[in-house]
């Protein structure tokens, strides 16, 4: 599904005007999303003052940086696209216990340990494939938006006691209605600058029906640096509390490097006019990168900061602007504003019906950016379960949090609905995958020598299914072709000795499904396919086994990681 709105790619050049307009847009969003929640923090915790000038300084330094390494994708480190960052809720509930339990010095270094999580997710992430799924993806997605939803709503009627009671519901109307023109009707600047033009109308508007203050933020210096002494320090890993609150502090770190995955691959496809096949070493440089940040947030003693994907794909969506150079921009924004608190004061003053409506518009984004993620992978009747009890039980939990009353207020606020709805999808998914047949597997090398080895192998699992010879010889031509392509694709391999190929063979329904893994060159053959799809009918000599391979095959998927290649090839009975 080519995606016609966007006009600059990851790795396109967008002008300089350009993306300056965009990174501001950017850095408006980070601003807003980092103040409030870690003023909610601050007051939870009822730390001083200085503690939240150290927290929201800290912060949008290490959002700023954070934002920059993705863009730039250094080695393992980084997914190579924007993505905004700031402080964020998944870690609020367990650092709040942190602090009442043993103070801001305990949570410091729990939250340095947790931060090991991502890294570890990120080396094994090859062996996670089958967990983190389109499907997975896309119900992440969407219950992150059906979740946030009711919030965004409720900011339309946050208004002053004395205001008039209509004003919030006429200022989100208005601004509502800016967005949605602007977005359905907007083009070129007018579009890429649809975001501003709608705060700044939200804005007066709130100003002529007396809900607008923008006052305090005028009496903020101009120039000032935090207290450094209100860094909080770290407490001891011996401690007891460190150790009773650890758990908790793992598993939630384990859902976010979880989201955090799924996060990278959609951005991959939100960031593309033309999909392509999911870049899993992109996902394993999200994770680590998303690792440096929540042990950077440690080490300052700060809330963690991680991605914001919802304002992200909003950004794109309005801006039509997905270049990587708006990153850079928007962290060397972020870390500049970090010195000057009255430029940060004044974005705060935005009237929360104003951000209501933008988020009314950002979460059906996210929500349809979900759907057409988890159609990009087809819809069976398996996945289709998995969605819709997913689903089901996030909007059922979002009207009544059992899980309150279950597991007490603490962990029903950590298995939150959206936390809920992802690992059901999770869950489900495994039980798929594990409730299938037995996997036959063979050790081999990536080498033309394999060939015999490969197709006696595929040969006597065709025949112990009760495959018809025809089927048995199609299911041989596909591992034949499957061999030849990951052969063509090495050429950038030079050690004397092949690398080594693991072959897995597991029964669907109706076919056969085989995992051919090895480490060869940069290409992917799925994209190769889908090329070749849309190019005419002449075929160059080195696509003939690609051809081929289409032609046995009902479906090839390649996943890339860092140090191993996944090809896997679904053979129809």
């Amino acid at each position: 599904m080519r995606n016609s709105n966007l006009a600059y790619e990851a790795n396109d050049a967008s002008p300089p005007l350009v993306t300056l307009g965009v990174a501001a847009q950017g850095a408006v969003i980070a601003i807003s999303n980092i103040v409030t929640i870690t003023t909610v923090f601050v007051l939870a915790v009822r730390a001083d003052a200085d503690y939240l000038s150290w927290a929201v300084f800290a912060s949008l330094m290490v959002a700023g940086i954070a934002i920059i390494i993705h863009g730039v994708r250094f080695g393992r480190l980084g997914a190579g696209h924007l993505l905004l960052h700031g402080a964020t809720v998944p870690f609020l509930a367990v650092c709040v216990l942190a602090v009442i339990q043993g103070g801001l010095a305990l949570m410091s270094i729990l939250v340095v340990t947790a931060s090991l999580v991502q890294f570890g997710m990120s080396a094994f992430l090859a062996k996670l494939s089958r967990v983190i799924t389109p499907v997975v993806s896309g119900v992440a997605l969407m219950v992150v938006a059906l979740a946030a939803m009711p919030v965004a709503v409720a900011r339309l009627n946050n208004i002053p006691p004395d205001a008039p009671f209509f004003t919030g519901p006429a200022v989100g109307a208005v601004s509502l209605i800016t967005a949605t023109v602007l977005m359905l009707r907007g083009s070129g600047l007018l579009r890429a600058i649809a975001l501003p033009i709608t705060i700044v109308i939200g804005c007066m508007v709130s100003y002529i029906l007396g809900i607008y203050d923008f006052k305090p933020a005028l009496e903020r210096s101009w120039f000032d640096l935090p207290e450094f002494s209100a860094w909080p320090g770290f407490a001891s890993a011996l401690s007891p509390d460190f150790w009773a609150l650890l758990p908790s502090f793992l598993i939630v770190s384990i859902v976010v490097a979880l989201k955090a995955s799924a996060e990278s691959a959609v951005i991959q496809q939100v960031s593309r006019r033309i999909p392509r096949a999911i870049d899993f070493r992109s996902v394993q440089g999200t994770l680590n990168a998303g690792g440096l940040s929540i042990l950077a947030s440690g080490l300052l003693g700060i809330l963690p900061v991680l991605t914001y994907l919802p304002s992200t794909i909003s950004l794109i969506s309005f801006t039509g602007v997905a270049a990587r150079r708006v990153a850079y921009v928007v962290g060397a924004i972020l870390i500049v504003l970090a010195l000057f608190p009255k430029v940060v004061a004044l974005m705060m003053t935005i009237p929360p019906p104003v951000s209501g409506s933008i988020l009314m518009v950002i979460m059906g984004l996210l929500f349809v950016e979900g759907v057409r993620t988890v159609a990009q992978d087809g819809l069976n009747p398996q996945k289709a379960v998995i969605m819709g009890l997913a689903l089901s039980i996030s909007v059922g939990l979002q009207s009544r949090n059992i899980l309150a009353v279950v597991l007490g207020d603490f962990w029903g606020v950590v298995f939150g609905n959206s936390v809920v709805g992802i690992l059901s999808a999770l869950l489900m998914s495994l039980v798929v995958d594990f409730t299938i047949s037995r996997r036959r597997r063979l050790n081999t090398e990536l080498d033309q020598a394999a060939a015999p080895t490969i197709d006696e192998f595929l040969r006597r699992v065709g025949t112990d299914l009760g495959w018809s010879d025809a089927s048995v010889e199609r299911l041989c031509a596909a591992g034949e072709e499957t061999l030849s392509s990951m052969l063509e694709l090495r050429d950038d391999y030079e050690d004397d000795t092949p690398p080594r190929l693991i072959v897995l063979a597991k029964r669907g329904a109706g076919s056969l499904e085989i995992e051919f893994m090895a480490v060869f060159a940069e290409e992917n053959i799925e994209d190769r396919i889908a090329f070749m799809s849309e190019q005419a009918e002449a075929p160059d000599v080195s696509d003939i086994s690609f051809r081929l391979l289409r032609h046995y095959a009902s479906s090839v998927r390649h996943r890339k990681y860092h140090g191993i290649d996944v090809v896997t090839v679904q053979v129809d009975a």
